[in-house]
C-alpha cells in the first residue's frame, strides 16, 4: 500500500507511476474519497465534543423542563454523532479497496516500457554450449531416462501436471539442497518452513491482490469469508515476508535474512497453449526462496538488491549454467515492485537458430518494494530513539525446479543421449557422475 500523505502531496507521482506500469486507477477520485472519510470524521469528532459538553451541561441544571429540553438535545447529537460515524466507516470502507488499486511507482532507473519486449539485457555470464551434435529437448532427455512422466501426472492431476521419477526426482532435490546450503551455510540465512495455504490477509498484505488474485488457488471450507478465505501460495514470499505481520522489531535486529523452500501453486491464467511441452509451465513447483527485512533507507534496499541477485547468480554458476540478467522495464514490474531484475538461464531447446535472445527463458525474479508491502502488512521496527519506521523488503529466487531442470538436462547432455551429473549437484546425488 502507497504512503496516503504522500498521495496528497505529490498526486502526479502517482499518476504518472500507474500510466508506466500502465494500471489503471482514478487518483481524483481515491482523493476524493480521502477528502470525504477527512470531512465525516471531522465532523464526527466536533458533535463528539457537543455531546460531550451537553452531558456536562445536563448534570448542572436544576430546572426540571430546561433538564428535559437538554436531554433531548442530547438524544439528538447522538443520532448526529452516530450518524457521522457511520457515514466515515463507509467513506473508509470504500477508500481502502481504491488504495489498494494503487501501484507502487517505478524507481526513476527502471527503463519505460510497455512490456517484456522493452526490457533490457545488463549483462551476460558463460557461453552457450555449441553442440557437435543435434541436441534433445529436456522433455525428450526426461523421455527416454524416465526423469518426468507427463503422461501419468496429466492423467493423475490434469493439464501442466507431472511426475519426477527416480533420477528426475533426485536432481530435483539436489538443486534445493544446494540452494539451501548457500543460503544458510555460506550467507546466514534463517531458515524457515513456511505454510502454503494462507489467509486473505497475508495475500493482500503481501501486494498478491487484489491484482494477481486470477493466478491464486482457493481452497478450504466454502462457509469460509473475507479474511477467512484461504488460499495455496505462488511462492514463500508470502509466508516468509508475513512471518512479521503486525510487529515492531527491533532496528539493532535488522537486517532479517530468510529462507525457505516450499511448494508453490500457480493457475498460469493467461497462458493457455504457451508452453505445454515439458515442465517450464506447470501448476506446481517446488522454489528457494529469498527474503530480506531491512530499515527504511532506498539506499540499503539497493545494495540488498544487487547482493541478493548476486546469490542467485552464484548458484548458477556453481552449476556452470550460461545467463543472462535482465532490467525489467515499467510495464513489466508488476503493481507492487519498485524495480525487478530476471535472470534468464540457457536453454537449447528454446533456441530458435536466429535470435540469439530466443534461447534464455527465465529462471529467477528479484525485486526490491520499499515499504509497499511493510505498509500493507503493519510491519514495522523501532530506531535507536525511539521513533517507528516501516520496514523495507526484498525477495528473489533462488532456484525453482523442475524449471532448472531444463538447463540442466538440456546443456549437460551428451551425444549418446547420456547426461553429465553437474559437479556441484553430484555429493548430493552420492556420487552419481551420469545418467544413462
Amino acid at each position: 500500500m502507497i504512503d496516503l500523505k504522500d498521495l496528497r502531496e505529490h498526486p502526479d507521482k502517482y499518476r504518472k507511476g500507474a500510466r508506466l506500469k500502465n494500471v489503471a486507477v482514478d487518483i481524483d477520485a481515491v482523493l476524493q474519497m480521502d477528502e470525504k472519510r477527512s470531512a465525516a470524521m471531522r465532523e464526527f469528532e466536533t458533535l463528539r465534543a457537543q455531546q460531550n459538553k451537553a452531558s456536562g451541561e445536563i448534570a448542572r441544571l436544576k430546572d426540571p423542563a430546561e433538564k428535559k429540553a437538554a436531554v433531548a438535545r442530547m438524544q439528538s447529537l447522538k443520532q448526529q454523532v452516530q450518524a457521522a460515524q457511520e457515514q466515515s466507516r463507509e467513506a473508509e470502507s470504500r477508500l481502502e479497496p481504491l488504495l489498494l488499486s494503487i501501484p507502487q511507482p517505478p524507481d526513476d532507473d527502471v527503463p519505460v516500457g510497455k512490456d517484456a519486449a522493452d526490457n533490457l539485457v545488463m549483462y551476460r555470464w558463460g557461453e552457450p554450449r555449441q553442440f557437435a551434435f543435434t541436441p534433445r529437448s529436456h522433455a525428450e532427455l526426461a523421455q527416454k531416462h524416465q526423469l518426468i512422466d507427463s503422461d501419468r501426472g496429466v492423467r493423475l492431476a490434469g493439464s501442466r501436471s507431472y511426475f519426477l521419477v527416480g533420477k528426475g526426482a533426485e536432481l530435483h532435490n539436489a538443486v534445493l539442497r544446494l540452494a539451501m546450503d548457500l543460503m544458510t551455510r555460506q550467507h546466514g540465512f534463517t531458515a524457515i518452513n513456511v505454510p502454503v495455504l494462507v489467509r486473505e490477509s497475508a495475500m493482500r498484505g503481501t501486494g498478491f491482490f487484489p491484482a494477481g488474485r486470477e493466478q491464486a488457488y482457493r481452497v478450504g471450507e466454502e462457509h469460509e469469508a473475507e479474511d477467512d478465505v484461504r488460499f495455496l501460495t505462488g511462492t514463500a514470499e508470502v509466508g516468509l515476508t508475513a512471518f512479521h505481520m503486525d510487529e515492531v522489531l527491533d532496528e539493532a535486529d535488522l537486517p532479517r535474512k530468510y529462507t525457505a523452500v516450499s511448494t508453490c501453486f500457480r493457475r498460469e491464467a493467461g497462458t493457455y497453449g504457451k508452453d505445454t511441452a515439458g515442465v517450464y509451465r506447470v501448476h506446481q513447483f517446488d522454489k528457494c526462496e529469498q527474503v530480506v527485512i531491512c530499515r527504511n533507507d532506498v539506499d540499503e534496499s539497493k545494495q540488498w538488491h544487487k547482493t541478493m541477485l548476486g546469490y542467485s547468480e552464484q548458484l548458477l554458476q556453481k552449476l556452470e549454467l550460461p545467463y543472462r540478467v535482465i532490467q525489467c522495464c515499467t510495464g513489466d514490474i508488476g503493481v507492487k515492485n519498485a524495480a525487478m531484475f530476471d535472470i534468464e538461464t540457457w536453454m537449447p531447446s528454446r533456441f530458435d537458430g536466429r535470435d540469439d535472445a530466443s534461447g534464455y527463458g527465465e529462471t529467477h525474479s528479484a525485486s526490491r518494494l520499499y515499504e509497499f508491502q511493510a505498509r500493507r502488512l503493519n510491519l514495522r521496527y523501532k530506531d535507536a530513539s525511539g521513533k517507528i519506521h516501516f520496514c523495507h523488503t526484498l525477495n528473489n529466487t533462488v532456484v525453482a525446479s523442475p524449471r532448472i531442470l531444463i538447463p540442466i538436462l538440456e546443456n549437460y547432455q551428451n551425444d549418446d543421449g547420456s547426461i553429465t551429473v553437474p559437479q556441484a549437484l553430484q555429493p548430493y546425488l552420492g556420487g552419481c557422475e551420469r545418467i544413462g
